[in-house]
């Protein structure tokens, strides 16, 4: 990406980057690309750690550690597009095959939880990971403790269907076959870093999403300590929007029932711009449209609406073209 998106009286900007797996490896591709071009000099990418299924809950399971799995798909996230960064990212992702019983562990969470039991803290082996992949960026856990999501449910139970069932787990919440309605963690008030504190509270941009928004996105509005530091912070938000809905989490969601369940987890938090992709938008009914028009602007942001997906018509968001949207919210910021 060739651009120069910053004015001789804009500075590089700082940018917190929250979510978790494939929603938050995108975003943090694309502000990879920043990075490289001084548009952004600080990033931090803060993960959610409630994941319990495959090698991450297979690892928590017998050590009880971070489930490692999203902090190593960020890390990935920031290895830079060299013959180093490209290796790096490639053994971090690496699973195992076979028939034994490393069959399906991934280099990375083997790594990441050898880190931590070789220096005793959560952060601090991050960080070293990080600089032996020269990760352009920072990567922090939500929580300094595993969590668990629980999640209401309405219509699992044929004879009540508007009844709510309690749902326990990450994996189990983001395969469910019904709506749900909100979800809690447990712990409900988790250790939080004071590096991911101090981050938030210094940075000029904050972005959520996109991602699995019941067990990606939102846990970190529902995290007490980390949903204050987000009220309390001078950052501006971005909240990126999914480019379709996801079985299992938002069934039948249309682009403001994401904002509403946002606003209703955290009615508190003050956003700044909702991006969306224009493709996605295009087609949305008309009511749809209009509905999210007026649920951006009751919530005091601005829409976006710009060109992020993949070009083949997969739904994924394309590094480069997002990488170009955000530079150019940060720069009319």
């Amino acid at each position: 990406m060739s651009s120069d998106f910053l004015g001789s009286d804009q500075r590089a900007q700082a940018v917190v980057a929250l979510g978790g797996g494939h929603g938050l490896h995108a975003s943090l591709s694309a502000l990879r690309h920043l990075v490289d071009d001084l548009t952004v000099d600080e990033l931090t990418a803060v993960v959610t750690v409630a994941d319990n299924g495959g090698s991450s809950g297979r690892l928590r399971g017998e050590f009880g550690v971070l489930p490692p799995g999203d902090l190593r798909m960020a890390l990935a996230a920031l290895c830079g597009d060299d013959e180093w960064g490209d290796t790096w990212a490639r053994v971090l992702q690496h699973r195992f095959e076979g028939d034994g019983e490393m069959r399906g562990h991934v280099v990375g969470n083997l790594l990441i939880v050898g880190l931590w039991e070789l220096l005793g803290d959560h952060v601090d082996a991050l960080d070293w990971v990080g600089r032996l992949l020269g990760a352009k960026g920072r990567v922090l856990p939500m929580a300094t403790e595993p969590m668990d999501i629980t999640a209401s449910v309405r219509g699992l139970d044929p004879a009540d269907p508007d009844g709510l069932t309690s749902v326990h787990g990450q994996v189990e919440v983001a395969t469910t076959d019904g709506v749900i309605a909100a979800i809690a963690l447990d712990p409900a008030d988790p250790g939080v870093s004071p590096a991911v504190i101090d981050a938030i509270a210094a940075a000029d941009w904050a972005v959520l999403g996109p991602g699995s928004w019941f067990t990606s996105v939102l846990p970190h509005l529902i995290v007490p300590r980390l949903r204050s530091a987000l009220v309390a912070t001078d950052a501006r938000l971005i909240v990126v929007l999914n480019l379709e809905e996801q079985a299992g989490e938002t069934p039948g969601f249309g682009p403001a029932d994401h904002l509403a369940v946002l606003s209703e987890h955290a009615p508190d938090l003050a956003i700044h711009t909702v991006l969306a992709d224009r493709h996605s938008l295009s087609d949305v009914p008309a009511a749809e449209l209009a509905e999210l028009e007026e649920t951006v602007a009751a919530l005091g942001a601005r829409l976006v609406v710009d060109d992020i997906a993949a070009e083949d018509g997969t739904p994924r968001h394309d590094p480069v073209r997002l990488a170009e949207a955000y530079a150019r919210i940060f720069a009319a910021g």
